[in-house]
């Protein structure tokens, strides 16, 4: 990485930069891509936190957090969770520290809000992302959600 990464909520300013945001081909079906999940976003105002993710001014990703929902969307409150929702690197972006880099933003907003763990789920198969979060320390819970595998980091001080 160039400079130190950072992130940037999306405004107009930077909503085409943003939307430019392009994982490869053959990632397509691994991710929603970054107009549908501002699309989401927008009708999930209390619940979502996207952001565009940036090296110097140089926008190399977007990631989406869930923060604080009602996992089992029964109205008792009783397993609310946050976490990583999307996570769409640049496809000539990948491998250069940003996933990790967004993983841990997210993790710091959680704390920051005072939680203590941070879940995520992703497509299972060889072609998914699981080597990259079981290798940031996620663990597997034994849920899906949609399909997908749900992991959990446990988040220390």
């Amino acid at each position: 990485m160039a400079t130190t990464p950072q992130l940037a909520e999306i405004t107009p300013a930077n909503l085409e930069a943003a939307l430019d945001v392009r994982i490869r081909p053959d990632q397509e079906h691994l991710v929603e891509p970054v107009a549908h999940s501002l699309a989401e976003a927008y009708v999930r105002p209390g619940v979502a936190w996207p952001r565009l993710i940036l090296d110097g001014d140089r926008p190399v990703g977007f990631l989406m957090a869930f923060l604080d929902i009602d996992w089992k969307d029964d109205g008792s409150g009783t397993d609310i969770r946050s976490g990583l929702w999307r996570l769409n690197i640049a496809a000539g972006e990948q491998g250069r520290g940003f996933g990790r880099f967004a993983v841990e933003s997210v993790a710091a907003e959680i704390r920051r809000r005072g939680g203590d763990r941070l879940f995520v789920t992703w497509h299972p198969g060889p072609d998914g992302p699981e080597a990259f979060y079981l290798g940031l320390g996620f663990r597997t819970t034994g849920e899906t959600s949609g399909g997908q595998t749900v992991g959990v980091l446990e988040l220390a001080g």
